[in-house]
């Protein structure tokens, strides 16, 4: 397996009582420190549907109409960074692909980012982060609350931070 994606020593996939696979931290990380940095191809939202029907989501988005990811079977696992979603999460996007700690975590942690930081999408599912203050039922539009966007001020997506600031331009004018 080639790998597309980037992921620090300091972590390690396993499986997680999120779901599935995730990455855990196997040393302490530092915060602001590198996590793991999304790899993959570039393919637009017309392909979209046919490669989460072929590989399941597997995509993180970085534009209105483009994402990186798998194409095939044999890219996905190399692709991916096995971060799942929390609602209390430790490490966030910066920029579009790159992924740091938000606070010191420790060795044992799950790494966890929250979706709403990079999702635009019309998806709901039942959360099972376990974390007290959990949403219950996370959404492609969970970027849009206004608590979120505050909570995450410097850990949104690029994509997402010219939407909120689109949005708040119109607000205002």
């Amino acid at each position: 397996m080639n790998p597309l994606s980037y992921i620090s020593p300091k972590a390690a996939v396993k499986p997680s009582p999120i779901h599935g696979k995730g990455l855990f931290a196997v040393e302490p990380i530092a915060a602001g420190e590198i996590v793991c940095v999304k790899g993959g191809h570039i393919f637009g939202r017309q392909q979209l549907g046919n490669v989460n029907e072929l590989l399941g989501p597997a995509e993180i988005q970085i534009s209105e109409n483009l994402f990186i990811g798998p194409l095939d079977t044999e890219s996905r696992e190399g692709s991916m960074i096995f971060s799942n979603h929390c609602c209390n999460p430790n490490i966030a996007v910066q920029g579009q692909i790159v992924f740091v700690a938000m606070r010191d975590i420790a060795a044992g942690e799950e790494l966890t980012h929250d979706w709403a930081t990079t999702d635009d999408d019309t998806y709901e599912m039942e959360c099972r982060c376990n974390s007290p203050n959990c949403r219950k039922v996370i959404t492609g539009q969970d970027w849009r609350k206004k608590e979120l966007q505050e909570k995450y001020r410097g850990f949104m997506s690029w994509h997402l931070q010219r939407k909120i600031a689109e949005e708040s331009l119109r607000h205002k004018g």
